[in-house]
């Protein structure tokens, strides 16, 4: 094993072992120990009103796998479905995801069969709920462009890795009055959202996303674990810099 393998191991293990230390030292703690971030109040109140008036929920989860880099968004995405497919169970229209990768989409319909299936609620789950829009990037977004503009969509969430194409799915949320959430790993993608979309995720918030929709237990640890280990990661380029400086290094 080489030093950057190493390196990257022993920072897994210190993330996991920071997460565990919280969860069961934290258990009080509970979201007004998080900055506000008004995206996610527009979505809390948003996932209300479309419950109150019937309206679906969209979410599209992009186009990027679980084994890649692009994976952590993706499992964001993931866990953000399957706390909005809970909230909005009792609505008269279920919520949809797509996504342009097909490990995603089978993921998407076992997230949402789940969720029916522990709210006693099988009967309402269809297939169809979980759906692959196409396969390479701008025929995923031109595929996702019928459910957005579904009169009876109220809210559009993306989650997820993607590219330029985004643009399309954002104009096309704009066009039919929905409220438009959305954040990617992609810097390019992050350009596009922060002049199209109406609540934009830039870096680390959409990672924070399970935390400030209660997703989980472990999102909150998580947070405070990011947060701990950016300071770390901060002092180490000082003192690199430093070091270097001073001609140690």
């Amino acid at each position: 094993m080489n030093t950057s393998n190493l390196l990257g191991l022993v920072f897994v293990l210190l993330f996991f072992g920071l997460m565990l230390f919280f969860a069961f030292t934290g258990r009080k703690k509970t979201q007004r120990y998080l900055r506000d971030i008004p995206a996610f109040s527009r979505l809390r109140r948003g996932i209300g009103l479309a419950v109150e008036a019937g309206q679906r929920l969209h979410i599209s989860l992009g186009r990027g796998g679980v084994m890649g880099p692009e994976g952590t968004s993706a499992l964001v995405g993931l866990s953000m479905l399957q706390r909005i497919a809970r909230a909005a169970s009792i609505s008269d229209r279920p919520p949809v995801a797509t996504s342009g990768e097909g490990t995603l989409a089978v993921l998407s319909q076992d997230t949402l069969q789940n969720v029916y299936h522990s709210i006693g609620a099988e009967s309402q789950y269809e297939p169809s709920l979980g759906q692959i829009s196409g396969l390479t990037p701008f025929s995923y977004a031109v595929g996702a462009l019928p459910v957005i503009f579904d009169r009876q969509v109220a809210v559009n969430i993306l989650t997820g890795h993607f590219g330029s194409e985004v643009a399309l799915l954002t104009d096309a949320s704009e066009r039919n009055g929905a409220l438009t959430l959305a954040g990617s790993d992609n810097i390019p993608a992050q350009a596009v959202l922060y002049a199209t979309a109406q609540e934009p995720l830039i870096g680390e918030e959409l990672y924070a996303g399970g935390a400030y929709i209660q997703a989980g237990p472990m999102h909150l640890p998580s947070v405070r674990t990011q947060d701990i280990l950016r300071w770390v990661l901060i002092a180490g380029i000082l003192a690199g810099s430093v070091l270097k400086l001073v001609g140690v290094m």
